[in-house]
């Protein structure tokens, strides 16, 4: 189980605002394990705080706009495409403005200052929003679509078309987030000329020039209406150009512009407060549909409070019901673990088939046979038992013998044929023999039970 990071030291990166113009100082710091990434407003009375969470997303022109209360901060796309790639789960980022500094249009100079202070391990866990199923989004007009498809690992397409001899289709990909750093972070925004005016006529990119975005000069124009543009723009007028990228530096690749779509769409998503494991699929995106898709994934974090997990019946368990037996001290009918499929330093996940041939079923709803809560949570107490042995030595010389359960909740019936999933995590390390965990328990995708232990270890052999 990957564990939660967060920065070493802070550091510190100024520039000006892409649409505000203003000159900007943003530090981001460490923070706690749990606390994810959170933003303060330095500049207002009280210092404000916005968690950079999809539900705070109020305003997606030209960039990604969090608000919380009387507070906002806008274009933080790249900055979180950033900290997600490598990796930074906690941290408070610090700024004197309404926007994120501009830069040089990229991710380059965050994953710069991340490097040279580095990450540090936390001692809780990195939560996943795993992809189950195929989800989909598409835009009103049928446009843009974002699709998530489940994957053992993480990886993004991006596909882009715009109506432009300059740039029409275009095609990217990560398939590794080591790979983010060479391959996509120093992708710059776009924007085309023939948009300019109609952006600073909406008080936009106020702060753009030739060093921050590639510049796309897709359409002839008439000189007179180039120099009323570069005047607006406050740079030195252009003659004779011909179609094509007229910012200073030129492109890095030949589809910087699809991966820097790429980019938007991993800091967009990176609101969802969880890294995915799965696969995006992204056509023609922006940020509209990108911030689509994480509330959409949001809903669904918030209504589970934790993804049931991922369960392969075909794979060999790490223990079976005879090695279960050689640790538990229970016998038929009360053994209620069939399996355990996974476990961590912390965590153990266990499987309980759901027999009609329960003993119990002869007494409990006969009719409309029903699985004893108590009973439930009995099986959770198990596995939490067999978690608690594998963090000692000889656990065949010892017996688990819980103390106290607290915070019991049955949020739906489980009937014969269903298949019990349980999880359990440590809250905290095991001290004099005395262990605090929390279980959960699914069918499917649904919580049915949950319930927090305190467990005492003793030695009975």
């Amino acid at each position: 189980m990957n564990k939660q990071k967060t920065l070493k030291a802070p550091f510190t990166l100024s520039g000006k605002g892409l649409h505000t113009g203003l000159d900007i100082q943003l530090t981001i710091l460490p923070a706690p394990a749990g606390t994810g990434r959170v933003i303060r407003r330095v500049d207002l009375e009280g210092t404000p705080e916005i968690p950079a969470l999809s539900e705070f997303v109020k305003g997606t022109e030209r960039g990604t706009v969090l608000v919380k209360g009387e507070a906002s901060v806008s274009t933080v796309e790249h900055a979180m495409a950033a900290l997600y790639a490598k990796g930074v789960d906690n941290c408070f980022i610090e700024v004197n403005a309404p926007e994120f500094p501009i830069l040089d249009g990229s991710a380059r100079l965050y994953v710069e200052g991340i490097d040279s202070v580095g990450l540090e391990e936390q001692e809780l866990p990195v939560e996943y929003y795993i992809v189950k199923h195929r989800q989909e989004v598409v835009s009103a007009d049928g446009r843009s679509r974002i699709v998530l498809l489940p994957d053992s690992k993480f990886g993004v397409d991006v596909h882009v078309s715009f109506d432009s001899p300059v740039l029409s289709n275009q095609f990217a990909s990560l398939e590794d987030l080591a790979d983010f750093d060479q391959e996509i972070a120093a992708c710059r925004t776009f924007v085309f000329v023939r948009e300019v005016e109609m952006l600073l006529a909406n008080n936009l990119i106020k702060g753009g020039d030739l060093d921050n975005a590639l510049v796309i000069y897709d359409k002839a124009m008439e000189q007179a209406d180039l120099d009323k543009l570069c005047d607006l723009m406050k740079v030195a007028r252009r003659t004779d150009l011909s179609l094509g990228y007229i910012n200073n530096a030129p492109i890095i690749f030949p589809n910087e512009p699809a991966r820097h779509k790429l980019l938007d769409v991993l800091g967009d998503l990176a609101l969802i407060g969880r890294p995915i494991r799965g696969r995006i699929l992204a056509y023609c995106p922006g940020h509209k549909i990108n911030n689509e898709m994480g509330a959409k994934i949001r809903k669904d974090i918030k209504l589970n409070e934790a993804q049931a997990p991922l369960y392969d019946p075909n794979a060999t368990p790490i223990l079976d019901v005879n090695r279960i037996r050689e640790l538990l001290p229970h016998r038929y009918p009360f053994l209620m673990v069939d399996k355990i499929i996974e476990i961590g330093t912390d965590y153990i996940v266990g499987v309980k088939s759901v027999s009609g041939n329960e003993p119990f079923f002869q007494g409990h709803f006969p009719k409309e046979p029903v699985m004893p809560g108590v009973l439930q949570v009995e099986a959770m107490a198990q596995v939490g038992g067999l978690l608690v042995l594998h963090n000692i030595e000889d656990p065949e010389q010892y017996s688990t013998y819980f103390m106290k359960i607290d915070n019991v909740k049955f949020r739906q019936k489980v009937v014969p044929g269903d298949t019990l999933i349980f999880k359990l995590r440590l809250l905290g390390e095991i001290r004099r023999g005395v262990a605090n965990m929390r279980g959960l328990a699914f069918v499917g995708e649904k919580l049915v039970c949950e319930a927090e232990f305190m467990a005492q270890v003793a030695k009975n052999k």
